[in-house]
């Protein structure tokens, strides 16, 4: 019995004490507007002008994912995404939004929409839906999550 009491003092004991605890610090939301998200696609547009994939890559979180618009591959590692934009940057790809939505939350946005590339290399272009989740990962927006794919009408 004297042992039951024991435990039981213990646990009462060690309860107490996480109860007086420091609460956990509040996290801060960094703030961004609309002309700032537009400002993170544009400069992944202008790291794609630069025909490096690290450049584009550098866009990205460590821990993001990439589901591009002309391979099957999700792209996890940031070699696999450098060797999917290897690939895409040889089109010479330019981008422009032709329609975007963006919902914020507490360090994290998103833009979806759509938009269109315009390839220099041959000429074409492609009409793609997109989305982009951007986290704030305390000094700067980096893609956590890239989802691209070609319009299935056209």
């Amino acid at each position: 019995m004297k042992l039951r009491i024991l435990g039981l003092s213990a646990i009462m004991f060690a309860a107490s004490q996480s109860a007086f605890a420091a609460p956990a610090p509040a996290v801060q939301c960094q703030a961004i507007d609309e002309a700032q998200v537009s400002a993170l696609f544009d400069r992944w547009n202008t790291s794609l002008q630069t025909g490096d994939p690290a450049k584009v890559v550098a866009n990205y979180a460590a821990e993001s994912v990439l589901l591009p618009t002309v391979s099957n591959q999700v792209r996890l590692t940031a070699d696999e995404k450098a060797d999917y934009f290897k690939h895409f940057l040889a089109n010479e790809p330019v981008g422009t939004i032709n329609s975007r939505t963006i919902s914020q939350g507490c360090n994290s946005v998103v833009d979806a929409g759509l938009y269109t590339f315009a390839y220099g290399a041959s000429g074409k272009s492609v009409q793609a839906r997109y989305t982009y989740t951007y986290g704030w990962d305390g000094q700067d927006w980096l893609i956590t999550s890239h989802h691209s794919s070609a319009m299935p009408e056209g």
